[in-house]
């Protein structure tokens, strides 16, 4: 298992065990939108920022990872659906590990929606590429996410940390997964998943909102970020990105954070 351990390191602060990472796949889901106009553009901001990998389709290797800026590692998302699809919560693979591997990929990730009606066949594709990863070194992202008609509540903390569970029990490296709303209850999840669990994103909320979940994530073991609108899509994403690495590396609070972005 050197292979993984060598790779994950591109993608892990070796020093915190800890990470921040930029999804860059929305290009498939929603189509070029703000902040993917010019990948390549992006992928240096986030990079000058001090961000530890992107996560894009094999479009993003193409047209857009290796810009003129800073290294950053390269998660291959292996999974996809559209927004204009019947159902749309039914994640596909659209590549292979193997191809991973010859795109020069540091890691490959998938997308599982826990409770959608087609749970079933997403979870066999999920232990497939485990399987996979575990053949070939490579590590596996897993985006757990509780959607479907039986859920509620997305960021509920049982379905939340039975998602994360879920993924981790599979093969999973890293889980990516919602927070849950407060320190307190993204505890449980943290507790409850054996692998590195960092937070999602979702849609673009202010500054000061975002940090303060990152704040209250880090309080309580999670290991990172994996945010993309709310990095990608601010004014200046380069700066917002060396604040969210100051909380998830240095353990900077919100005030802290907040000054890196308004005072310089």
């Amino acid at each position: 298992m050197i292979g993984k351990l060598v790779r994950l390191e591109r993608i892990i602060n070796r020093n915190t065990g800890k990470t921040v990472i930029v999804p860059m796949d929305h290009g498939v889901t929603v189509g070029p939108i703000s902040g993917l106009i010019d990948m390549g553009k992006t992928v240096d901001l986030v990079a000058e920022g001090g961000a530890n990998a992107v996560v894009g389709h094999k479009g993003l290797v193409l047209h857009g990872h290796r810009g003129t800026g800073k290294d950053i590692g390269l998660i291959l998302h292996l999974s996809a659906s559209t927004s204009l699809a019947p159902d749309p919560n039914h994640k596909v693979l659209v590549n292979t590990v193997q191809q991973a591997i010859k795109l020069g990929a540091d890691a490959v990730s998938v997308h599982i929606n826990i409770g959608a009606d087609d749970e079933a066949k997403m979870l066999e594709d999920l232990g497939a590429v485990a399987v996979e990863c575990m053949d070939w070194g490579m590590p596996l992202l897993a985006m757990m996410y509780p959607r479907g008609s039986k859920i509620k509540n997305e960021q509920d903390v049982e379905v939340v940390r039975h998602a994360a569970r879920v993924g981790a029990e599979l093969g999973a490296d890293i889980i990516k997964c919602p927070y849950t709303g407060s320190p307190e209850t993204f505890k449980e999840v943290v507790e409850g998943c054996p692998v590195p669990v960092v937070i999602a994103g979702g849609s673009k909320m202010s500054d000061k909102e975002t940090l303060k979940i990152i704040e209250g994530a880090m309080k309580v073991g999670g290991a990172g970020i994996s945010m993309g609108r709310n990095a990608f899509q601010r004014k200046n994403p380069a700066l917002f990105i060396k604040a969210a690495c100051a909380m998830v590396h240095e353990g900077a609070l919100l005030n802290d954070a907040l000054k890196i972005i308004n005072n310089s």
